[in-house]
């Protein structure tokens, strides 16, 4: 499979940028939720301290980590029920806030998309120009991928202050991360990276869609709508929710190459310095990168994995004749589904960056994609999206199995597992197992509940051809996504049904918050604990065989989990594929 030397250096220049980002943003980032000073302290701390006032919070009371879950189950309740109520009145919206006069939203898929944007998932089975007002799309569903974003990180960090203090019993207060991820994190980079993108040719306007008169005498209505603002907050929140129905391929939604890079880094920043945000915490930077470099290892071997395929193209267009080879006049590969203003090496980097990230944000469409370029994508987001991860969602999944690895390394010397100097005992492996069979139990229970309903089959929308393996794939790819807050999807599956409908909804709330229970469960355990000194038997967690057993044990997890599922979708359409067969 061809690798062009421009796709090298493009990943090469991309993974660099990342890496320089990498120590200011975590930097910042534990500054802002250790209450320390920075740069917009003087103009935040005042409006932090009003919200405070305002709400009754004491920024000084923390909470144990019951009383944090309670209050993100709280919060994300509420959150939902309020979505749930401004999609199903919008008619009554009136001016700017719906100029197209944009009826209610049906109640099924009104509990779908406010179960979507409360979980971060943003996955959409509807389009959006044509089903949300204005004041639905700021105030509903802009506002929860603040606010989702925020409760992630949040999430991340009351974790990371379980495995830093030593014998303590809170986890800090879910409302005062909140306020802060919000207030000094998301908001000012948001409003900065609005105008950047309205400067780039990106729209943010309240005018009535367009009516123009096209060349052969049509008419073709052109939406407009406030896009920047949306634009930004769902890829730096890892939303992933486009404004337009085919996302981040519209022009107004996606202008150039400058603003595709942006969006790129984007939805994988944040995420790559709250690893060295960890490490600072824990005073050792050097935990936090490692956990970076088994991040960018899974992540380089993903893009080369798909890169190759979609540019080596579809054997069965080139046994017909079909010249797919890489030259000066044309781009070769299997551009099915690809954005020409981007190609295949950046779509590609983008879906790899946007599955690995929870993101959901697409340049072109997973669908389209080979089997095994397919493969990988689902399998990012199969792993629980640690590489480099969504907001919040990829240190904590990684932590989980870094102590499952420390716990396995621990059976394998006759001692007890040890984690940055804390003793890993029944409870905090009990924890993190729980955590981590969520997402199994979700995607492949849901999956086979679909498969085997007719309901579910009448989903696949591309005839009898999908029925087969690439209808499985479909399946599999539209649980795993919900279940992993994605929300990206596979075109070949029609999700606004009431089938999909209830049942995706249900795979994102249990996939978001029946991780939270244990979590936080497995925080407030780590707290408690005294930090051990090192000894000969310690199990040094910062070299190379670390980063080996770390990767090792999430493909050997992986592998044993999905390997059967997948070996019946992508890997055997992959095989057909190259033997010349069509389903």
């Amino acid at each position: 499979m061809p690798v062009t030397l421009n796709s090298v250096l493009q990943v090469l220049i991309f993974m660099v940028i990342i890496l320089l980002l990498t120590k200011p943003v975590g930097l910042y980032l534990y500054k802002v939720f250790n209450g320390e000073r920075t740069w917009l302290s003087p103009v935040l701390v005042p409006v932090e301290r009003f919200f405070y006032r305002l709400s009754g919070i004491s920024e000084e009371d923390e909470q144990k980590w019951t009383g944090y879950m309670v209050s993100v189950l709280i919060f994300s309740v509420v959150g939902m029920l309020l979505l749930y109520l401004l999609e199903r009145t919008q008619q009554w919206q009136r001016t700017f806030f719906n100029p197209q006069g944009l009826p209610n939203v049906e109640p099924q898929l009104a509990f779908n998309t406010a179960a979507s944007f409360t979980t971060n998932t943003n996955w959409q089975s509807y389009t959006g120009e044509q089903t949300m007002s204005y004041l639905t799309q700021m105030a509903g569903l802009a506002f929860h991928q603040f606010v989702s974003a925020a409760v992630g990180i949040a999430l991340a960090v009351a974790l990371v202050r379980g495995l830093a203090r030593r014998s303590a019993q809170h986890l800090g207060s879910f409302w005062v991360d909140l306020v802060r991820c919000t207030l000094y994190i998301l908001l000012p980079v948001c409003i900065v990276g609005a105008l950047v993108f309205v400067s780039q040719g990106m729209i943010q306007n309240f005018n009535a869609y367009t009516v123009v008169h096209t060349l052969n005498g049509q008419t073709q209505t052109i939406a407009q709508g406030p896009v920047a603002s949306m634009e930004i907050i769902k890829d730096l929140g890892t939303n992933g929710g486009g404004f337009f129905n085919v996302n981040a391929a519209h022009p107004f939604e996606n202008p150039n190459a400058l603003t595709g890079l942006l969006i790129i880094l984007c939805e994988i920043t944040l995420g790559a310095g709250l690893f060295y945000m960890f490490g600072k915490w824990v005073g050792n930077t050097r935990q936090g990168w490692v956990l970076w470099i088994v991040s960018a290892i899974l992540f380089v071997i993903g893009v080369f994995i798909v890169i190759p395929a979609e540019q080596a193209g579809n054997p069965l267009l080139a046994s017909a004749g079909a010249n797919q080879v890489v030259n000066a006049t044309q781009s070769g590969g299997n551009m099915e589904g690809k954005e020409v203003r981007f190609g295949i090496t950046i779509s590609s980097l983008q879906e790899v960056t946007t599955t690995a990230t929870s993101t959901g944000t697409v340049m072109s469409f997973h669908d389209s994609y080979t089997p095994i370029g397919g493969l990988v994508l689902i399998s990012n987001m199969a792993l629980g999206e640690i590489i480099f991860g969504g907001v919040g969602a990829g240190l904590y999944s990684m932590l989980m199995f870094a102590i499952i690895g420390v716990f396995i390394a621990g059976l394998m010397v006759g001692r007890t597992p040890e984690y940055l100097g804390k003793k890993i005992e029944r409870k905090e492996i009990m924890m993190a197992v729980l955590a981590l069979l969520v997402s199994p139990l979700v995607i492949l229970g849901f999956s086979s509940i679909a498969i085997a309903l007719p309901a579910g089959q009448a989903g696949l929308t591309t005839g009898a051809g999908n029925l087969g393996p690439h209808g499985l794939s479909d399946i599999l790819y539209a649980f795993t996504s919900t279940n992993a807050n994605n929300g990206s999807a596979f075109a070949g599956l029609n999700g606004n049904n009431p089938f999909y409908n209830w049942t995706l909804g249900f795979a994102m709330l249990i996939g978001r918050f029946a991780e939270v229970i244990p979590l936080l469960a497995l925080g407030g355990a780590l707290v408690k604990k005294r930090v051990v000194p090192a000894g000969l038997g310690t199990f040094p967690t910062t070299g190379a065989l670390w980063v080996a057993l770390l990767i090792g044990v999430i493909l050997i997890v992986g592998a044993l989990t999905y390997f059967p599922a997948y070996s019946l979708g992508p890997i055997i359409e992959q095989l057909f594929m190259h033997a010349g067969k069509v389903f």
